[in-house]
């Protein structure tokens, strides 16, 4: 039988520190990028009104939707090349040098000045929004294959302390890429997208050269095409017809999903352009939310536990509709603190009760089907949000922040019908 390792020796373990490293590094490139600097850049270059502060919103939503779009016809395939090869780290290293040299270039893009201009839009924002768009589809599909990583780096027991240490160091890797800001300061928030590349690389830099692939030998291999990874996705829901329950939370997962999705690319646009967050306070606010999302995921877990993940996704997706409403109908900035502080609890709980309600409700010999059709929901989900939000304010530009409001209700919406049909979920938990 194999000794267990101690938590202080797994969390010490290189492999396993060098991994987590990652989920700082690239939680970097999702918080200053994603989140703060690249929709606060959007709305300084465009944002001169309120009609044109709605065209950066869309801007920003369709950008985050086509990247997803991107991610789902791709990563089925991404399944199947880790499958067939055993490559793990080398996808790594590709994928996250080609996003981190797509952002350094948002930054080399970003301040040039070209005489050509499409409708009004400088054509150095065009190819930013180009090099966005790049630099998160590769970032997106490097995760595909880190989270491949895990089962390599310990035992079956060790997953959930391998799992939360990743994630732990991943929120720190939120707060050193905060310290950006300093540099940056108010205005030309450009400034910001070659520092993060820098930091990016600079934590990737231990799983690059510490971690190892166990490929599968050559003459073992079988060859495979594009659509092979559409093929078992096809065969998941065929088998999905005999496991109606978590069929259904799939689909609740879909619309709640599809919320978090759109209001983590759009909370810093609208913060700043619909309730007049200076950017400094986003910053804090973000600061903030992240602390919540620390404290809620540990609340959550201990929820979770007492009554039961089917109930625990319920109080989630409540406390979800109650901080978007406080979001849409927000006319003071403490209404906002409030709203952003209740959706950073919603965010990590989310994550901590679904997945264990996948694990609840999946057979144990079909988990890792399930699973994987359980992210390929987010990812889809992921493009639809994005899209109707920004369609909304498209329509709507000549509104002012009106259209903001109502495209930010729209989640609310969508947040109840996912609530609506989980309730349809059958609770294992009661007896």
């Amino acid at each position: 039988m194999t000794q267990q390792r101690s938590q202080y020796a797994l969390y010490l373990s290189l492999p396993i520190l060098s991994w987590a490293f990652y989920d700082f590094a690239n939680t970097i490139f999702s918080s200053n990028i994603n989140t703060i600097f690249f929709p606060f850049y959007m709305d300084e270059v465009l944002g001169k009104n309120e009609v044109m502060q709605q065209v950066a919103s869309t801007f920003i939503s369709y950008a985050n939707a086509l990247a997803s779009l991107f991610l789902v016809i791709f990563s089925p395939l991404f399944g199947v090349m880790v499958d067939k090869t055993g490559y793990k780290k080398r996808f790594i290293v590709w994928f996250a040098s080609i996003s981190i040299f797509f952002t350094f270039m948002m930054g080399i893009l970003a301040p040039m000045e070209f005489a050509y201009a499409y409708k009004g839009v400088p054509l150095s924002l065009l190819l930013v929004v180009t090099s966005f768009v790049i630099a998160k589809f590769f970032f997106n599909a490097s995760l595909v294959f880190y989270d491949a990583m895990m089962p390599d780096l310990g035992t079956r027991e060790e997953m959930p302390l391998i799992s939360g240490f990743g994630v732990a160091v991943g929120y720190f890797g939120t707060l050193v890429g905060l310290l950006v800001y300093l540099y940056v300061g108010d205005s030309d928030f450009h400034r910001s997208f070659i520092p993060t590349a820098v930091l990016y690389l600079l934590f990737s830099l231990p799983l690059f050269f510490i971690n190892k692939d166990t490929p599968i030998p050559k003459e073992q291999r079988k060859p495979f095409k594009f659509f092979d990874g559409y093929k078992d996705i096809i065969a998941t829901f065929k088998e999905m017809k005999g496991h109606r329950t978590i069929f259904t939370f799939m689909i609740a997962y879909f619309f709640l999903n599809d919320a978090i999705a759109t209001t983590i690319a759009m909370m810093a646009v609208y913060a700043t352009a619909i309730i007049g967050f200076s950017s400094s306070q986003f910053i804090i606010l973000y600061l903030v939310s992240t602390i919540s999302t620390i404290i809620g995921s540990f609340i959550f877990g201990l929820i979770t536990k007492r009554v039961g993940a089917h109930k625990a996704v319920s109080l989630v997706a409540l406390l979800m509709i109650v901080a978007l409403a406080l979001a849409v109908f927000a006319t003071e900035s403490w209404m906002f603190w409030i709203a952003g502080s209740l959706f950073g609890v919603s965010l990590g709980s989310m994550w901590v009760t679904s997945r264990t309600l996948i694990i609840e409700l999946s057979p144990e010999e079909k988990r890792g089907q399930f699973f994987g059709l359980f992210a390929f929901s987010g990812k889809v989900s992921s493009i639809i949000g994005p899209a109707v939000y920004g369609t909304v304010t498209f329509m709507l530009r000549d509104y002012g922040t009106l259209a903001s409001r109502i495209a930010l209700s729209t989640l609310i919406v969508m947040t109840v019908i996912g609530l609506l049909i989980h309730l349809r979920v059958k609770d294992n938990s009661v007896n």
